[in-house]
């Protein structure tokens, strides 16, 4: 069968922006990833934070093709492969595996997820953060080093989620893997305690009765 392979922003400048890929009955999305990275290899050590979409829909790795399917592959909105935004769902599975290794005893993963009650109790129906992109992604660079610096050996990632997020997705996810958990755990709170207090992102919460309500802070 066969499918057209679209790809985005840096993806597309290691690769191209369409290409036609001829695959076996029954192959998956990762098939497809694998068919292009065969035809652009310098889009393999990007795998490990691309997601994916079918017929303009989100669709995870294994999920099957058939003839005439239109496949993306797209990268997050800015930052590198630890530490960045993005406006798509936050793939956390993908994350931990990113970030855990195997000298690594302990991984933390810590998930933020909007949610439908606010702090006053009225019914939240979505969320909607805003970000200084430039300096956002700077900061999340800065603050993964800084883990490293402080608990040598343990590593960290971190996404946050920009622009509209619905009641009950991941809104900002963090790993972070240690040779024991008492390193983990701590390195997991640092990471959060200084997004709080340092990331310009800001939140818009939309209430059912209409109103708006925009705080600093993830």
């Amino acid at each position: 069968m066969r499918v057209q392979a679209r790809c985005f922003a840096s993806l597309r400048e290691v690769s191209a922006a369409c290409t036609e890929l001829e695959l076996p009955p029954g192959a998956t999305l990762d098939d497809a990833w694998r068919a292009l990275a065969r035809i652009h290899p310098g889009l393999e050590p990007h795998r490990r934070y691309v997601l994916t979409a079918r017929n303009a829909a989100f669709a995870r790795w294994e999920t099957p093709l058939t003839n005439g399917d239109e496949v993306a592959f797209l990268p997050p909105v800015s930052g590198g492969d630890d530490a960045f935004l993005t406006d798509r769902p936050i793939d956390v599975a993908a994350l931990e595996a990113q970030v855990a290794g195997r000298p690594h005893g302990a991984v933390v993963t810590f998930v933020g997820r909007a949610r439908e009650l606010a702090d006053d109790g009225r019914i939240v129906v979505e969320l909607d953060y805003e970000a200084y992109p430039e300096m956002a992604e700077r900061v999340l660079a800065e603050i993964v080093a800084g883990v490293r610096e402080r608990w040598p050996g343990t590593e960290a990632a971190v996404v946050h989620r920009i622009g509209t997020v619905p009641i009950g997705d991941v809104a900002v996810a963090i790993v972070t893997a240690a040779m024991h958990r008492a390193e983990a755990y701590e390195a997991n709170r640092f990471v959060i305690e200084a997004i709080k207090e340092r990331l310009p992102v800001w939140k818009r919460e939309r209430f059912a009765d209409g109103s708006e309500w925009k705080r600093p802070g993830a």
